[in-house]
């Protein structure tokens, strides 16, 4: 066992920095030459056998290392650990987040040996051309369960093996699915083919693993608080009662669940796509009935001061502009006003807080423990614990960095500064929201409190690891009595008998996984280099039908359309997005979800590939597929920048606006920016300016009288000279993209410049607008008072007589101009 408790002495590690332990080693050397799935145990260190397949890759192959992982805290954690264990100079070793600027990140990176990364930033810097992954030899997902739907990894895994000279991933995960199925997806999605499951079963194992006690504590919630909630109910039922007759739902019980409720929204959409006016009426009652459960949901599990917030924030948001009909209904109904009121004057305490009161007592005062994690799914509920607790511990909240309800959040210096206080022992209580449960290395401690249960394995798993690692340690999970905490206790443990069995089962049945694996694996590693010659087939086929859309081109002497369909030919397969959104969003992330691109000017680093038909994209197109599945297509270059005017720049005469269905009908009613002064920017910078409409239900939008709409489709053409081309979805509008732009720098040869700036209004149109305004008498009335009176200060000015002697100012319209005018303000 001496040899066991010896430091590792390998290549570019700091001498005896690394605790030796077999199964780390035996890990790192099964990864080493393979894609490996790493499954271990949380606190067993994951992250030190990354670190050591990374010094190997690094020493023998050259290059650079990519570690991905999903919050800030843990990126900052990661790159703190590498540059202490790690023999290579701190400058070399550089962390990339949304706080770094795009332009500092790509010179950064050619400098830097190991890159410690949010996924969202790679994933922009690789859409903007900044970076490439040509000479990475190592690639690390931490946290890799995340893997599925339209998730970053996955797009970034694609090309990385895509782009990669000599390609090594390593995925990491605790938890990596809750069946098998899930496990092959997330492999499939990172193109793994090896799969490493060590489990506190295993000899090597388990002596660094220590039992952890986990015990319930019921409480029994008093009746003014249940009084609140069934207020809410019977709005709830009686919403339910509506979407019953709209034949949706067979319940009005208020206690039915999230699939039922899922299920509910997806025949009311599809009732929205067949253009059924009832479906736009029941998605804003199953919009409420979303708000009013959230609403019992935290009276029920979290607190009386947690509902009282989120109907504060309910009212401010049924006041904005632009509310919601749900939203004003809600906060309207007499018996969610009566909810409001009693939840307003309950001046008790919720029992869930004097029992976490009561363990932590004694936790750290009977039993003489140390430190102890209280969890909570809500920022409202840590930071009345955080008040309520401070009278009896030294307590501190850790909270994520953003809240879009105005919350006060956490920098990411907060954040590392208070793990480093709790871990020294200067206090004693952490209360922590979800962005501590991934991965994070809070130290060990003598409790977890689950203020609440957690309905999935993956997180449940994930805070248990923080206890029990050093000694035994213990879990206690607060249940609400005859609440939906109750079933999400049940539905947790249930879950996560089943992880813990399948990751057993799991390490029994590697070999099979991996010939799953490998099987499917193989066709997609090809679709990552570039896709069979039967899917560019199939790719080009869609690529040329949706160039067929486009009939300008022929009527102004262009290429016509069998021009259209040859050219489309040469182009790449089809990678249109097919996966639908399977991130679980359990895990707060800080705000890292869409990192805004901190002082990006628009000048991008040239990084990838250089040469080839050039796509300029705005980068809020990022929240869109079709950026990422441009930057994928072979002899496709993507470049982001901040643009002035329009979405996409295909050449120096094509600028495209894309809109939505419903993004199109919007911008018509959009006093602030409306779609017509969009599209008279694009008109004016681009020769060929392009508006796409995305989207099959364009007449089913809101209510708008569909002969609105072809009119102003009619205005843009005829009007404005804008080509108007309508496709099916971000699918159909990426096959459109790309068509245009090869046509135009292949077969027109023509150069892309980006060019155009926003305008603002003439000094004239501004004094028009402002007299337009008094009394809504309008722009045509407007300009002949400007041009009578000469100035806006003598239209307001003059007196009714003279008002009377302009064209078209009758005795009303004079009358109300001096009433606006000259009346005072009250």
């Amino acid at each position: 066992m001496a040899t066991e408790a010896a430091g590792i002495d390998r290549d570019l590690l700091v001498d005896g920095f690394l605790q030796r332990r077999r199964y780390q080693l035996e890990l790192a050397d099964a990864a080493a030459d393979e894609h490996t799935l790493v499954c271990l145990p949380t606190g067993l260190g994951k992250t030190t056998v990354s670190l050591l397949i990374t010094a190997e890759r690094l020493h023998e192959a050259g290059g650079k290392a990519l570690f991905l992982a999903p919050t800030k805290p843990l990126v900052q954690q990661h790159a703190d650990f590498y540059r202490e264990a790690l023999s290579i100079p701190d400058d070399e070793i550089v962390v990339f987040t949304g706080d770094v600027r795009p332009d500092d990140r790509a010179a950064l990176w050619d400098d830097a040996r190991i890159v410690i990364a949010t996924p969202q930033v790679v994933e922009n810097d690789l859409v903007g051309n900044r970076i490439s992954l040509r000479t990475v030899t190592h690639l690390t997902f931490d946290e890799c369960h995340r893997a599925t739907g339209d998730y970053a990894y996955v797009y970034i895994a694609e090309r990385y093996h895509a782009d990669a000279a000599d390609p090594l991933v390593t995925g990491m995960s605790a938890s990596p699915g809750g069946d098998t199925e899930e496990i092959e997806t997330v492999c499939e999605n990172l193109g793994l083919g090896n799969v490493e499951v060590m489990t506190e079963e295993d000899a090597d194992v388990d002596e660094y693993t220590h039992d952890t006690d986990v015990q319930w504590e019921q409480v029994t919630l008093p009746d003014k608080v249940l009084d609140i909630r069934d207020a809410l109910n019977e709005v709830i039922t009686d919403r339910l009662e509506k979407l019953k007759q709209l034949g949706v739902t067979n319940t009005t019980n208020p206690d039915l669940s999230q699939k039922d409720l899922n299920k509910m929204r997806g025949q009311l959409k599809q009732m929205m796509d067949n253009d059924q006016s009832e479906g736009y009426k029941g998605m804003s009652t199953h919009a409420e009935v979303m708000k009013l459960r959230r609403a019992t949901e935290l009276v029920e599990t979290q607190s009386v001061e947690s509902v009282r917030r989120y109907f504060e924030r309910q009212r401010e948001a049924a006041r904005s502009s632009g509310a919601s009909k749900a939203s004003q209904r809600m906060v309207a109904d007499p018996k969610v006003r009566e909810a409001m009121r009693k939840a307003e004057s309950f001046d008790g305490l919720h029992p869930k807080f004097s029992k976490a009161r009561i363990l932590l007592a004694e936790t750290l005062g009977i039993d003489g423990g140390e430190r102890a994690i209280l969890f909570t799914e809500s920022r409202d509920t840590a930071e009345a614990l955080v008040e309520f607790l401070s009278a009896s511990f030294d307590v501190r909240k850790f909270v994520g960095q953003g809240d879009k309800d105005g919350s006060d959040g956490m920098t990411q210096k907060q954040q590392q500064d208070t793990l480093d206080e709790f871990k020294a022992g200067e206090f004693e209580v952490l209360v922590s929201t979800s962005v501590a449960e991934e991965g994070l290395d809070v130290p060990e401690v003598d409790l977890v409190c689950f203020y609440e249960p957690v309905p999935t394995a993956i997180r449940s798993i994930q805070r248990k690891g923080r206890t029990g690692r050093q000694a035994e340690g213990k879990v206690v999970v607060l249940m609400a009595e005859d609440t939906r905490d109750e079933a999400f206790f049940w539905i947790s443990r249930r879950r996560e008998k089943k992880m813990a069995s399948q990751l057993a089962e799991l390490k029994q049945a590697t070999d099979d996984i991996e010939e799953t694996v490998s099987d499917d694996g193989q066709a997609g590693l090809d679709a990552f280099a570039g896709g069979s010659e039967s899917e560019e087939e199939s790719g080009d086929e869609e690529a040329s039908s949706a160039g067929e859309v486009d009939g300008d081109g022929e009527a102004a002497g262009d290429a016509g359309l069998t021009d259209f369909a040859a050219e489309s030919r040469s182009g790449g397969d089809d990678d249109a997005d097919e996966g639908d959104d399977g991130d679980d969003g359990e895990a707060e992330t800080d705000a890292d979800g869409a990192e805004p691109e901190a002082g990006d000017d628009g000048v991008v680093a040239t990084a990838g590939v250089d040469e080839g038909v050039e796509v300029v994209v705005d980068q809020r197109e990022l929240d869109s597929s079709i950026a990422k599945d441009l930057s994928t297509r072979d002899g496709l270059v993507t470049r982001l920048e901040t643009l002035a005017v329009g979405d996409y720049v295909l050449s120096d005469r094509v600028g495209v606006e894309r809109k939505s269905a419903a993004d199109f009908v919007d911008s018509m009613l959009d006093s602030d920016r409306s779609m017509f002064e969009q599209v008279g920017e694009l008109s004016r910078a681009y020769a060929r300016p392009v508006m796409i409409v995305e989207g099959t239900n364009l007449y089913g939008q809101r209510d708008i009288d569909p002969n609105a709409i072809r009119g102003a489709l009619a205005s843009l053409a005829v009007d404005f000279d804008v080509s108007v081309l309508r496709t099916e979805g971000e699918a159909d509008t990426t096959e459109l993209l790309a068509t245009i732009a090869k046509r135009e720098q292949e077969t027109r040869d023509r150069e892309v410049s980006v060019h155009g700036e926003k305008t603002t209004k003439t000094r004239a149109e501004q004094q028009e607008y402002v007299v337009s305004s008094i009394a809504d008498i309008g722009p045509v009335t407007a300009r002949t008072l400007l041009e009578h009176f000469g100035t806006v200060e003598a239209v307001m000015t003059a007196p009714e007589d003279d008002l009377l002697e302009v064209d078209g100012v009758g005795p009303v319209t004079a009358e109300r101009i001096r009433e606006v005018v000259g009346s005072e303000y009250e």
